[in-house]
């Protein structure tokens, strides 16, 4: 079971409520929060398992390649988020996660904020934008990725960041991931992105009536593929609730019990 590693309460403050309104354009920043890097041909070779990514301007990024991946072969893409206070340690481990990663055929792509949480945090989109987009950049160079079925997911702040920044980038990001969110703001939304979430009801770190109760309705109202799932529980990821989001991300999703 994933748990945070520090119990810092991130601020939920900032949570956009959209009501019945479209979404649209958001002045909150003075960067933009596109991403450019595209799946295509690999050009160079991927070694597979667990490989570091340097990355100019902060911490490396973690590539897991599992060890079926054939060259040329188009493989899903899952960029996982981490908390904050955390890093990609979050995910690196897990074992429960390389299995199901090697089970399914799923590339993971693990980077590290460039602060102790994810810039939006801070005040707006800006350098970990930047770093994403260069660590995607050497993912699809030295792996096949299925332009069809990438998704960016994370655990609380880091949740927080692959709604926000995920719906700006739908056109990259097909499906989104979000393990305990806390708020959602997004800036110039992109396409529609399938989108699966869950949240415990005993979550003390961001709390599921300030958190997802509110998310929820919001992309409901904007047209938005939602599986939604709470469960009895705190602020952590349950495995059963890690292989229900592959799996959802191969199958296409089913619904959850979305309020």
């Amino acid at each position: 079971m994933l748990r945070p590693r520090s119990l810092a309460r991130t601020s939920i403050a900032a949570l956009v409520l959209l009501g019945s309104a479209p979404l649209r354009a958001s002045a909150q920043s003075a960067q933009p929060s596109h991403l450019r890097s595209r799946p295509g041909a690999a050009v160079e070779k991927a070694e597979p398992g667990l490989s570091r990514l340097a990355i100019a301007g902060g911490r490396e990024a973690m590539l897991y390649v599992p060890s079926e991946y054939r060259p040329g072969q188009a493989a899903p893409l899952l960029v996982l988020l981490h908390g904050a206070t955390q890093s990609s340690e979050l995910w690196t481990r897990s074992g429960e996660l390389f299995r199901l990663a090697e089970e399914k055929g799923i590339v993971l792509l693990m980077p590290n904020s460039v602060s102790n949480s994810w810039d939006l945090m801070r005040g707006g989109f800006g350098p970990d934008v930047i770093r994403l987009d260069s660590s995607l950049a050497q993912v699809f160079r030295r792996v096949t990725i299925d332009p069809g079925r990438v998704a960016l997911g994370g655990f609380s702040d880091g949740a927080t960041y692959a709604l926000s920044l995920g719906v700006a980038n739908g056109a990259l990001f097909r499906s989104l991931i979000a393990f305990s969110p806390g708020f959602f703001a997004p800036e110039r939304p992109q396409g529609k992105p399938r989108i699966f979430i869950t949240h415990g009801t005993a979550d003390r770190i961001l709390p599921i009536d300030q958190a997802s109760r509110q998310i929820t309705p919001m992309l409901k109202q904007n047209g938005y593929d939602l599986t939604y799932h709470e469960f009895e529980g705190g602020h952590t990821i349950r495995p059963d609730h890690m292989r229900a989001a592959l799996d959802w991300l191969l199958a296409g999703g089913t619904k959850g019990n979305g309020r």
